[in-house]
């Protein structure tokens, strides 16, 4: 028997697949497809302090392997969450955590400290790398200081499992991941949407009604994966892989480049079971190749020390 469970920094996961915000609704949309209980845990939808309407339409694209989306954070806010979707949501039979976003510093606060009441809500993933937003969002993601002045004041008032969500829209990933791992994060997930845009070409305009998108799907997975080897080898805490992981062999590979857990996103609009399919591949990956725990796979990448040379 394979060992499955994960510890993310004290955040308890009976296995390392999770479901990536805005991908899986709150959850219950899911429970005519799978068990939500076969996985280690979901992260609900993008959550503000006040509603919000998102960006107008068109706000979807197709892509070659992969999508393009500018919601935009719609969602009622975290009061009707707390009072409304919490009670269908809480006795889940695995983690829920809450996507936490906002245009300022004192949103983010107040935003968490609301969650922070939810006895069944055992952590957030703070989100400073949203491409969606005018304001906010990626805004502190890009930038040192910017993120870690976000993730302090966060930090003082959430005790609970803190998860940052990275951009991949940066110079040097590793930096940000430095500085929110300084500033009191638990751990990160990575890569948020990569800044993208369509075009039709007929009418000569933009796709998308704000022009540009966050573009998602298999199409990332080679910088996702990249991304997470190199934030892997330059922070101490966990971090959670996404970014176009479609089977258990992608998840496999996440594991492998050094994430402790990863999360399934774009998949779950193909197939409404991915996840709970790609924890059940994770396993059979184990068992054929002699891992007593999936906890073994992380960081479990092969690379020969060898000086290659080429020749013109």
């Amino acid at each position: 028997m394979v060992n499955q469970k994960v510890n993310l920094n004290g955040l308890q996961l009976k296995n390392p697949v999770l479901t990536a915000s805005g991908t899986f609704g709150f959850g219950e949309e899911f429970t005519d497809f799978m068990e939500l209980s076969r996985i280690g845990g979901i992260i609900v939808k993008g959550t503000t302090i006040r509603h919000r309407e998102g960006n107008p339409y068109p706000r979807m694209a197709e892509t070659a392997s992969g999508m393009l989306n500018a919601v935009g954070l719609q969602n009622k806010g975290v009061e009707y969450f707390a009072n409304t979707i919490y009670p269908r949501i809480k006795d889940f039979d695995t983690n829920v955590l809450v996507n936490v976003s906002g245009s300022t510093i004192e949103d983010y606060v107040q935003t968490a400290e609301i969650i922070q009441d939810l006895e069944n809500i055992p952590g957030i993933e703070l989100n400073i790398s949203c491409p969606n937003v005018k304001s906010g969002g990626m805004t502190f993601g890009t930038s040192c200081v910017e993120a870690a002045k976000v993730v302090e004041a966060v930090r003082r008032v959430y005790k609970k499992h803190l998860m940052v969500k990275l951009t991949p829209n940066v110079t040097d990933i590793t930096e940000i991941a430095k500085a929110v791992e300084a500033a009191g994060a638990d751990s990160v997930s990575l890569i948020n949407t990569l800044l993208g845009m369509a075009i039709n070409a007929e009418k000569r305009i933009p796709v998308l009604s704000t022009i540009t998108g966050g573009l998602s799907g298999a199409c990332v997975k080679p910088i996702a994966l990249r991304m997470v080897w190199q934030t892997a080898r330059a922070v101490k805490i966990p971090v959670v892989g996404l970014g176009g992981i479609s089977s258990a062999s992608d998840a496999v590979e996440f594991l492998l480049a050094g994430a402790s857990a990863i999360q399934v996103g774009t998949a779950n609009f193909i197939d409404p079971a991915i996840s709970q399919k790609i924890a059940a591949g994770i396993v059979e990956y184990c068992e054929r190749h002699g891992f007593q725990s999936v906890k073994e796979l992380t960081g479990a990448l092969i690379i020969e020390d060898k000086i290659t040379s080429c020749t013109v």
